[in-house]
């Protein structure tokens, strides 16, 4: 279902009640580079986006984009996320523990990257984590994550596109 004539409050935002047959996108905001990419599929298909975060970022006007800023602390945000994340939603995080959670959720989520999260490849991603976790804890390796890329932002939109195609078809 997507929000093109969904009754609005009058600040704007989508009603509760008609929020609950709605593909929702998460964005797991902080530390998100592809927020501007998220906004431009979501509002091609008229989807609600909430931002999660524990503080303010300036978001564009739009009734389906949420900001939705959490209490501080460790993992806040990833708890707020998998508390209101349903089956079929999608969710967008670099974050490999808060993408195994919204997996058992029955959630669909990506990587910045355009890499897919899913259940054929979580254990593996959870398990270098720790493995590179480690190696930094001991000083054999540096923590230095590989730039960002223009390829990084195209590869995304298009997992994106085609992961929101995908989610909408489903019955």
């Amino acid at each position: 279902m997507d929000a093109t004539n969904l009754e609005r409050n009058p600040r704007g935002r989508v009603s509760k009640v008609a929020r609950d047959d709605l593909l929702v996108i998460y964005v797991d905001g902080d530390a998100c580079p592809v927020k501007d990419e998220v906004y431009r599929v979501a509002g091609r298909h008229q989807l609600l986006t909430r931002v999660v975060t524990n503080s303010w970022l300036r978001l564009p006007e739009s009734p389906l984009i949420e900001l939705c800023i959490v209490a501080e602390g460790l993992d806040a945000a990833d708890d707020w996320i998998v508390a209101h994340i349903a089956a079929d939603d999608i969710a967008i995080t670099a974050d490999i523990p808060l993408a195994a959670r919204c997996l058992e959720k029955g959630a669909v989520v990506l990587g910045p990257n355009g890499k897919p999260f899913d259940d054929g490849n979580i254990g593996a991603a959870l398990a270098t984590r720790e493995i590179m976790s480690d190696l930094r804890d001991r000083g054999e390796i540096r923590g230095n994550n590989p730039s960002f890329t223009k390829q990084d932002r195209i590869r995304f939109l298009d997992a994106l596109e085609k992961t929101v195609q995908t989610a909408r078809r489903l019955p």
